[in-house]
């Protein structure tokens, strides 16, 4: 008898608990740029109305509906529907069963990029609702890139390319793209010289690679350290394809830009990684470019930035 009532316990013990929901196993991101403008501007403008719409709930409900493809006529039909205040499942009909996919999805990718922060310019701290990630080129210096994504790489072993080259100038100052802290640092054969930033959710390991030989890193940075969105981390190279430390053996002056989701550790370092093409998503950042100097000190900033999603407001 007593054990027939621990058994009900247990099961009624395992009834109560929350149901954790599966995380998600790969994602395939193909939202073209002027899609990604149109739900951000859209955000932007909406901020402080009644009816405010995120880009990722506006960019979920277009997934809905396109798979994923996220044309633009599909994402301002999905931004009219939201207008209402209507709940994505009242209009979504046999295809709200995946909104909660895309949503956690498009949140992953895009969550750190939006938000409020603050700018100080002349002394004076000015605080705004918008785009507080940055390219990961600095202001003044330029480049060029195309969708490069999937496309074959040999060295090593036969594999993809798994982020955006972006073809520059020897020297050029990179920045981080979102703020977070400093999880790798160093010499990869692959990748050369090269820092794995982690964003402050966990969601999002960037990867900048093959900086430039001797000097790849911004002075005194180390493993370990808090980085905000927009400071100088390092500096573009050729370095890579090589077990030898400090070699260039990349023909192009470029910088590999890769972005990995993580939704649990597990998928961290594994066979099955989540890399996704980031290509429209360097294309949005172009416009909102980190001015920095070079001082006696090291490199620095123009105009002094903080995260107000994540730090009160400066004084």
């Amino acid at each position: 008898m007593k054990r027939r009532i621990v058994v009900f316990l247990l099961i009624v013990s395992f009834m109560v608990l929350p149901v954790q929901a599966e995380p998600i196993r790969w994602v395939d991101f193909g939202i073209p740029y002027e899609s990604l403008k149109y739900a951000m501007d859209l955000d932007i403008a909406t901020f402080d109305r009644e009816v405010h719409l995120p880009w990722t709930r506006v960019l979920a409900v277009a997934a809905c509906r396109t798979g994923g493809k996220c044309s633009l006529s599909s994402v301002k039909k999905a931004a009219e529907d939201l207008k209402t205040g209507a709940n994505p499942e009242e209009f979504l009909g046999n295809t709200a069963k995946y909104y909660s996919y895309y949503l956690g999805a498009y949140e992953a990718v895009l969550g750190g990029m939006l938000g409020s922060y603050a700018v100080e310019i002349d002394g004076v701290w000015k605080p705004a609702y918008g785009l507080k990630a940055f390219s990961p080129i600095a202001s003044g210096y330029g480049y060029s890139h195309c969708d490069d994504f999937g496309v074959a790489r040999s060295f090593g072993f036969r594999r993809k390319h798994l982020g955006n080259d972006l073809m520059g100038s020897q020297g050029t100052p990179i920045v981080a793209v979102e703020g977070g802290v400093v999880e790798a640092l160093g010499w990869n054969r692959y990748g050369g010289w090269r820092i794995g930033i982690r964003s402050f959710d966990s969601k999002r390991y960037y990867y900048y690679a093959h900086l430039q030989k001797d000097h790849p890193f911004a002075e005194g940075l180390q493993e370990g350290d808090i980085v905000q969105a927009g400071d100088v981390i390092g500096f573009m190279g050729r370095t890579g394809y090589s077990d030898k430390e400090n070699v260039n053996n990349i023909e192009t002056v470029h910088l590999h830009f890769g972005m990995q989701l993580v939704f649990e550790e597990s998928q961290k370092e594994c066979l099955s990684e989540i890399w996704i093409d980031v290509y429209d998503i360097v294309r949005l950042l172009s416009t909102h470019r980190a001015s920095v100097k070079k001082t006696e000190s090291g490199w620095q900033r123009l105009y002094p930035f903080q995260d107000l999603d994540l730090e009160d407001f400066p004084k």
